[in-house]
């Protein structure tokens, strides 16, 4: 009896068993079939609206942009290739570096480039005006970066303040009087005196060559607004009271023609002095 009693009891507990087994088979099994739904209706999705997304990452350029495009095509591809990527070992990626750092070296003849150096000289440009800012509309469109603004640069300008602002950031390689100076490497900090007032702001912006770059974080627009004014306004059209400046590149040159003066006033009166002995 007891024997059988167990038997029913087991056969009873597997009866009651298999509903539950039943209903968690299906649960497993309606999850599954959410879930790949869920899969195929993202990727449908996808598949519906990643042309329209693409279309929107990349905008169809401006006419000035287009007008640039071209420009570029015939006259940059060569070393900054395709799209502005650049090409290894001729010239570096124009990705980022906006229509300030493009203004910058155009209008500056700069660029292009003749022949690799240990540094780009400045020569007459070789784009207008117009040409240059087609050039850097595309840059700017293609890449983004930053871009200098429109208007008057020196309007508000503090000509005691940009000259101190001067003084701490731009004298030691420019020189006290903006004639420039050399550094390392065959390298040079150029003379500002040819410089206009967009090319001074695009190169604070930029950093050309060896010079830091001075974002608006660094130097504020209206501290850049004052150095243009010193520079343009002061150090171009002040005279100088004590005669002939030496070019204005520091204590240098008048530390050389001290000397040279000196040695000759001494070999003159040596020569004197023998004579009368």
């Amino acid at each position: 009896m007891t024997s059988d009693n167990d038997r029913r009891r087991g056969l009873l507990a597997r009866l009651r068993g298999r509903p539950v087994a039943r209903s968690r088979g299906r649960r497993r099994l309606g999850a599954a079939v959410r879930l790949a739904a869920a899969l195929m209706l993202a990727g449908g999705a996808y598949t519906v609206f990643a042309p329209g997304v693409q279309a929107q990452d990349n905008p169809p350029l401006s006419a000035a942009a287009n007008e640039g495009k071209a420009l570029f095509d015939v006259s940059c591809v060569t070393c900054h290739g395709r799209n502005a990527q650049g090409v290894e070992g001729r010239g570096p990626s124009l990705i980022g570096v906006g229509s300030a750092s493009v203004e910058f070296q155009v209008s500056s003849g700069r660029m292009p480039m003749a022949r690799q150096e240990a540094q780009a000289m400045r020569k007459p440009p070789q784009f207008t005006d117009e040409q240059v800012r087609q050039l850097g509309q595309y840059i700017q469109e293609l890449g983004g970066g930053p871009q200098v603004p429109q208007g008057d640069l020196r309007e508000g300008a503090n000509l005691s303040t940009g000259g101190e602002l001067f003084r701490i950031n731009c004298s030691q390689c420019h020189a006290f009087g903006a004639g420039g100076g050399a550094l390392s490497s065959g390298k040079y900090a150029p003379s500002l005196k040819p410089a206009s007032d967009r090319q001074i702001y695009a190169a604070m912006l930029s950093g050309p060559q060896n010079m830091p770059v001075f974002g608006d974080n660094q130097i504020s627009p209206q501290e850049k607004a004052d150095i243009i004014a010193y520079i343009q306004e002061t150090l171009k059209h002040d005279q100088d009271q004590g005669g002939f400046n030496l070019g204005r590149y520091g204590p240098s040159t008048e530390g050389l023609a001290i000397f040279l003066v000196g040695i000759v006033a001494l070999v003159f009166a040596s020569l004197w002095i023998a004579g009368k002995s």
